[in-house]
């Protein structure tokens, strides 16, 4: 009779698993076959968890911190958010590029992030706050450049909140530099004419990873994880180790 109630209950309270929603742009997000081998580095940072973990990947292409509420994604997230769950928030690209129509003024950018901010902490989830992920640029010496304006402003918000903080733009210059002008462009989406069917007319991008850079990138992120020492971070299975 025990045995049987213990197999029982074994069936009826199945453990809740930790959410892990990223929210983003184009550098984060999941891609379509059709731009492979473009890809997001929320694609492979949802392969390091452990079974109690499930990463819901939110990030959109071409999205500001503005237009992510705007189109009431951000309102999806919140309205599935529970108590213990993560969102990793990484916006800049598309904030700070005054031609753009997602363009947000830097005072506005910083408004949306606290918004982000507060309304997962009052759902009871953890934010976790990353700078934009930075692009490919050189000097003629060869030193690796900062690339985002807006940088300073979520390190601003970060401070102001005392919310877990990545500084995800200085860990990807820092990669490219180890790595230099030349092989850092294996990361990016850069393909010659003919090679791929998905870019006939080759590409060259150095904002957006192939399937090494968004691995490389996952994994800065998740170094980060550990560092801050969250309850996430015992979840995390596979990592290779700091060189």
């Amino acid at each position: 009779m025990m045995m049987s109630l213990l197999v029982l209950l074994s069936f009826t309270s199945p453990v809740k698993r930790i959410k892990v929603y990223l929210i983003g742009d184009s550098t984060m997000s999941i891609k379509s076959p059709s731009t492979y081998p473009e890809t997001g580095w929320g694609m492979p940072f949802a392969g390091f968890f452990d079974q109690d973990v499930v990463v819901d990947n939110r990030a959109q292409n071409g999205r500001s911190t503005k237009s992510f509420i705007n189109e009431n994604r951000w309102t999806s997230v919140l309205d599935s958010l529970n108590q213990g769950d993560y969102v990793l928030i990484q916006f800049g690209h598309n904030d700070e590029v005054e031609t753009k129509k997602t363009y947000t003024k830097p005072e506005e950018f910083k408004v949306n992030l606290l918004r982000y901010i507060q309304e997962t902490k009052a759902k009871k989830a953890i934010p976790i706050l990353l700078t934009p992920v930075s692009r490919r640029k050189f000097d003629t010496d060869g030193k690796a450049l900062e690339t985002h304006p807006y940088t300073p402003l979520v390190k601003e918000v970060a401070a102001a909140e005392k919310v877990a903080f990545i500084d995800l733009d200085a860990k990807s210059i820092a990669l490219y530099q180890k790595l230099g002008a030349e092989k850092s462009a294996m990361l990016f989406n850069h393909l010659e004419p003919g090679v791929h069917p998905n870019y006939p007319e080759g590409k060259t991008d150095d904002t957006h990873f192939n399937e090494l850079g968004a691995r490389e990138i996952a994994q800065l992120v998740l170094q980060e994880l550990k560092q801050l020492n969250l309850g996430l971070s015992e979840h995390i299975v596979k990592l290779k180790a700091k060189s």
